[in-house]
């Protein structure tokens, strides 16, 4: 059977492509065309949430920024000449969604970690400048890697930075993200990019073994977004959602939206811009 594009759909094939692949996506509300710049599967974090199957092997670490600008010229000539929804998997597209909202460097581990980063990020930026579509070059990151200088100075290519914050807490940033790096690194790497240029907060919350953060956990939370806020940073907005397609872990759980709801409203009460996304309506999900 042929595939169909759904929001709970986030495969990374697309007619052969190794970088370039395409999904619905309802936090870009539209098509999102991915630049996979992690094919070997390889990530800083370990996200209980992750949808990524680690159990099957990746491909070659080593970015080609050749065959990437390639993959992606051939598919936004798609878009620009109309002809992209004629051919699966896009013909089964909805109406509502037929059009191209982004491109979006996302895929199996956190993107700004290959050495190629930097000129992935500009032959992207070329790309879409030259294709003469007015669509957004986004960045989905854990923003562990902001503090270095090779990545500072490629994030100028990117019209939105969507950052990880998943937690108020050492503990708990531990727990959701899977990681030992220092939780103060991420936030200070926030703040230092938010200072500079707006940011968006992605923040997915979860139930673990039935149990979501409990509320002293959504306290500080929030605590953090104020932090950046009174440090001189600039959040544009905060996405809460939630888990849509099956993680990794069989612990994880998605959250009620309706206490989605509460905690967007704490943030909101912080004078934050909330959007939510819930697993009840169907785009939610860990990446897009």
């Amino acid at each position: 059977m042929a595939r169909g594009l759904t929001f709970a759909d986030h495969d990374r094939g697309l007619d052969g492509n190794r970088y370039v692949y395409a999904v619905l996506s309802r936090r870009a509300r539209g098509l999102s065309i991915g630049v996979n710049l992690n094919p070997d599967k390889v990530c800083n974090f370990d996200c209980p949430y992750c949808q990524v199957d680690r159990t099957v092997p990746g491909g070659p670490s080593a970015i080609d920024v050749g065959v990437l600008t390639g993959e992606l010229s051939a598919l936004l000539d798609r878009a620009r000449a109309g002809t992209l929804w004629r051919d699966p998997p896009f013909d089964t597209t909805p109406d509502a969604q037929r059009r191209v909202s982004d491109v979006a460097c996302a895929g199996d581990g956190e993107p700004t970690t290959p050495p190629e980063f930097p000129a992935a990020a500009r032959a992207a930026r070329r790309v879409i400048d030259e294709s003469g579509l007015r669509v957004p070059l986004r960045l989905l990151t854990n923003a562990t890697m902001f503090d270095r200088p090779r990545v500072r100075e490629a994030l100028a290519c990117f019209d939105e930075l969507w950052c990880k914050l998943d937690a108020g807490t050492e503990a708990y940033f531990h727990l959701v993200d899977g990681t030992r790096l220092p939780f103060r690194r991420i936030l200070a790497n926030l703040l230092a990019v938010a200072r500079e240029r707006p940011i968006v907060i992605q923040a997915m919350f979860l139930a673990m073994e039935g149990a979501g953060p409990a509320e002293d956990e959504i306290t500080a939370w929030v605590d953090r977004l104020r932090e950046i806020a009174i440090g001189g940073g600039r959040i544009e907005r905060v996405q809460v959602y939630t888990v849509a397609r099956r993680p990794a872990d069989a612990r994880v759980a998605p959250l009620p939206d309706a206490r989605l709801e509460e905690i967007a409203a704490r943030a909101r009460a912080a004078g934050m811009a909330v959007e939510v996304y819930g697993a009840a309506a169907e785009g939610a999900g860990p990446v897009r």
